[in-house]
């Protein structure tokens, strides 16, 4: 009757566990920090944090972009890197002949080129958490 006890209590820790260690795993934040209004189109800045041990040589995403109708807008395709290890950016695009307060939120809809000096990593898209700041969400 102790064993069995004790291996409950055992099995509840590690299940407590689990999601801590999962949420310290190594990503690549990516925030959505604004979206700034330039005559007839948007510029949008994206804060990236890179909590991973890879240097990016290169880091691209496709992008898409839903009106407030959630009819797509907009497809871009955004290099980000270069992005070393521990080290947050900023990358500014412009998201031509689409008006800011017409978007209803942006999706991470691919990782398109993920790498380093020494090559490719490895399903680079489950690295990546989007968020966002304001009223246009950012999803993936």
């Amino acid at each position: 009757m102790q064993a069995k006890k004790y291996a409950a209590a055992l099995l509840l820790s590690l299940l407590a566990l689990a999601p801590a260690a999962h949420a310290d795993a190594p990503k690549i934040r990516v925030e959505l920090n604004k979206l700034e209004p330039r005559e007839k189109d948007c510029r949008a800045y994206l804060v990236i944090e890179n909590r991973t041990p890879h240097v990016f040589t290169s880091l691209k995403f496709d992008l898409v972009m839903f009106g407030a109708d959630g009819v797509v807008a907009k497809r871009l395709a955004v290099e980000t890197a270069p992005l070393p290890t521990g080290k947050t950016s900023l990358k500014v695009f412009t998201i031509v002949d689409v008006k800011c307060d017409s978007l209803g939120r942006m999706l991470l809809n691919d990782v398109m080129a993920c790498g380093t000096a020494s090559g490719p990593v490895e399903d680079c898209q489950t690295l990546v958490t989007p968020s966002a700041r304001g009223n246009v969400s950012f999803i993936k």
